[in-house]
């Protein structure tokens, strides 16, 4: 008996240290192991192989993985192998990538959305990615949700009237935004070869029927008899109208000489704000740049408040939360780390990376860390006509030093060096 156990340890050892073995009962052992994964048993001794793919932290916890898995995936989310050890419970996901999302194909560009069925923690906000060619239009329409837009590649015209009649029409270049109130008309048309930008709507189930109305949809349904007496038009034109929704349709980019008989969307009115000509704040902690875009600065914006938010490498955006409403992210570049404590001994760390959104629940702490040697810029949506956080260095720095200090059991000293003014990003 004791000679099948030596054998066995010996067998494991070869095939765990990839040596050449010494034959045995007459019988060569193989000089590699039979399954390359089982190589990092043998390391995990020497360190954690998250970084390799294996959920194994080198302090005696963890094996390697054996079966199909994506290796892709799994280095892109190391977090999920179980590198932060300060994880605990069960989390929902918070996290979605634009890249799983079904792209719709239509001529003249694209879109691809995340809604509540990819990411049923965010029940406040969907959104989509759509892409214009230099004319095409995403045709007349309006929602029975707000829609706000942020272009990062690309310029496109926006084009709105209200129920006033009065209208606006802007250009709108990379880090500029648009807010259009629920029910607003409006249109959206590409201006450069190709163009790019992201839509939040302030639904999660933004797909819902009835959520969308497209104008051509709604004429292929309405008897072409009272389309014109309702337009004061020949129904002869009407021969052409299309039969099926376009959503997407090519075009030509024209001069337009816009009038304003009953007055223009402008000042506190205008459904546009040009954030690519606001140098935001930086941030005391010296890590980074925020540009807030709420009602205080764009008055239009009233159910949806935003931030855009730019790390230095290596920066950390401080422990905080949001007191009035579930925080929505679009990472548009870098990567990086966060984690998200929902209470109750709760907290699970996800990894991000461009192309990447994500939802941390109304009130749950979190931080956000650039983990890349390049800049990390995201977005930050709120559901809300103010974006508000509140910061944990801030909170503990403005309480009593002895409370502080007896709570967190560290020196009262320590506690009253904490800085008093938020530091937003630390460097």
């Amino acid at each position: 008996m004791r000679s099948h156990s030596i054998l066995a340890s010996a067998l494991a050892l070869c095939a765990l240290d990839s040596v050449v073995a010494t034959p045995i009962a007459g019988k060569s052992l193989p000089s590699k192991p039979t399954s390359k994964h089982l190589r990092y048993e043998h390391v995990k001794r020497d360190g954690p192989q998250f970084a390799n793919g294996q959920p194994i932290d080198g302090k005696g916890k963890g094996a390697p993985l054996l079966g199909g898995t994506n290796k892709a995936l799994d280095l892109q989310n190391q977090d999920n192998l179980g590198a932060q050890s300060t994880d605990n419970g069960n989390v929902a996901n918070l996290k979605w990538s634009f890249s799983g999302s079904k792209t719709r194909l239509l001529n003249g560009g694209w879109v691809r959305e995340q809604l509540i069925t990819d990411l049923p923690a965010s029940g406040d906000i969907a959104a989509a990615q759509q892409h214009l060619t230099k004319g095409s239009i995403r045709e007349l329409h309006w929602h029975r949700v707000a829609e706000w837009g942020y272009v990062y590649s690309g310029r496109v015209a926006v084009g709105a009237v209200d129920e006033h009649g009065r209208n606006q029409y802007s250009i709108l270049n990379v880090g500029d935004i648009w807010y259009f109130p629920k029910g607003e008309a409006h249109v959206i048309q590409g201006l450069d070869d190709q163009n790019e930008y992201l839509l939040v709507f302030d639904e999660g189930n933004f797909e819902a029927p009835g959520t969308t109305f497209n104008v051509n949809d709604w004429l292929a349904h309405t008897p072409k008899r009272i389309i014109a007496k309702s337009l004061g038009i020949d129904e002869s034109l009407l021969g052409t109208l299309p039969a099926t929704n376009p959503y997407i349709l090519n075009a030509t980019v024209a001069e337009n000489d816009i009038a304003h008989p009953f007055g223009e969307l402008s000042g506190n009115a205008s459904y546009v704000y040009y954030a690519s000509k606001d140098a935001g704040i930086t941030a005391p902690g010296g890590g980074g740049n925020i540009k807030i875009v709420d009602s205080n600065n764009f008055p239009a914006a009233k159910t949806i408040a935003s931030t855009i938010t730019t790390l230095k490498p290596g920066a950390l955006r401080e422990l905080h939360w949001h007191p009035n409403a579930e925080e929505w992210l679009y990472f548009l570049t870098g990567t990086a780390r966060a984690t998200a404590f929902v209470g109750n001994t709760n907290a699970r760390t996800f990894d991000f990376s461009a192309g990447d959104t994500a939802v941390f629940p109304d009130n749950s702490g979190h931080y956000i860390e650039n983990t890349s040697n390049q800049t990390l810029q995201f977005i930050e949506i709120y559901k809300s006509d103010r974006a508000v956080d509140i910061s944990l260095t801030q909170w503990l720095a403005l309480t009593p030093s002895s409370i502080v200090a007896s709570v967190l059991k560290v020196p009262e000293s320590a506690v009253k060096t904490l800085k008093k003014e938020k530091q937003l990003i630390i460097a």
